[in-house]
């Protein structure tokens, strides 16, 4: 009968263990993340540029990552953007929204949800945003809207094409009208861009939805997206409620919208340095005095050149 008991105590410890749910600290320490084969290890997937080997899922990055991955390590400059004041409505629901805005600066080390770098692609000059989902949720409110508003205003003003990279749920309920207002404002940045016939590309990631995709987002020249990426307005169940009708699966990703013409072309991120540098080469080709050189023989030239027409 001691074996039994002995199998009984093992079989209660195991239990306990099992009951005992890792924090979001251990998960954020630990080497290993999720994906849908199963665990991956972090290490593997940064090699990897954080898309999955297994399944080729694309994961979430920050600004930062996406900034080394898009131009190179130390081969641009973070640009520092107007920060307006905090709170302006005093916002306060379980917590304060200053308290929410201190917590996710000291999660991403970043004063707000939208970085604006410089640098050059395919030795063009650029100027490229970013948005980090991790500061609350990507989305947008008068510290992001001036953030978007300085980069363009600094396409502006040295002639570069604007990049960005939107990622988001939308605009910021803790700003609530003031965040809305950077639809407009951010809609009539774009024009004025646009204005100075200077190329803007737009490139999808997962998640973008709500104000950002009805706003800048859906403006771009060009609208690339990454593989899988979520793009939408409004939840599946919201719009199945509102047009009474059956939608397809996954209508929402960016190799549906592809088909459905919204999106030009999907392209994965190991690619984006190469294929956007190609894509400036023949949008400045066409619109700008900017000189560029580029081999029309080339695969790219032509696998690139109806997304620029």
């Amino acid at each position: 009968m001691n074996w039994i008991k002995k199998t009984l105590k093992i079989g209660e410890k195991i239990k306990k263990i099992l009951k005992v749910r890792p924090t979001k600290q251990d998960t954020e320490n630990s080497e290993w993340t999720s994906c849908c084969k199963g665990p991956v290890l972090k290490k593997d997937l940064e090699e990897n540029l954080w898309t999955c080997g297994l399944c080729g899922k694309h994961h979430r990055i920050n600004c930062k990552q996406r900034f080394d991955i898009f131009f190179g390590k130390n081969n641009y400059e973070i640009l520092r953007t107007p920060i307006p004041i905090d709170d302006p409505l005093d916002w306060k629901d379980s917590k304060t929204y200053k308290v929410r805005l201190a917590q996710a600066r000291k999660k991403t080390g970043q004063e707000t949800a939208v970085l604006i770098a410089k640098g050059k692609i395919n030795k063009i000059n650029v100027t490229v945003g970013a948005i980090d989902f991790s500061f609350i949720g990507g989305s947008v409110g008068a510290a992001e809207g001036e953030a978007i508003i300085y980069g363009i205003q600094h396409a502006i003003d040295n002639n570069t094409p604007f990049i960005f990279f939107p990622c988001g749920g939308g605009q910021r309920m803790f700003e609530s009208p003031i965040a809305l207002s950077q639809m407009t404002r951010t809609t009539l940045a774009v024009n004025e861009l646009k204005k100075n016939n200077l190329p803007y590309i737009i490139c999808f990631t997962d998640p973008t939805a709500g104000g950002i995709t009805a706003s800048f987002a859906m403006l771009g020249d060009v609208s690339l997206a990454e593989p899988g990426a979520l793009i939408a307005f409004a939840g599946k169940r919201v719009i199945q409620a509102t047009v009474k009708e059956d939608l397809p699966e996954n209508f929402q990703t960016s190799e549906h919208l592809q088909k459905c013409g919204f999106v030009d072309s999907i392209i994965e991120r190991k690619d984006l340095n190469e294929k956007i540098g190609v894509l400036l080469s023949i949008l400045l080709k066409k619109n700008s005095d900017i000189s560029t050189e580029l081999d029309e023989t080339s695969k790219d030239f032509n696998s690139i050149r109806k997304a620029a027409s």
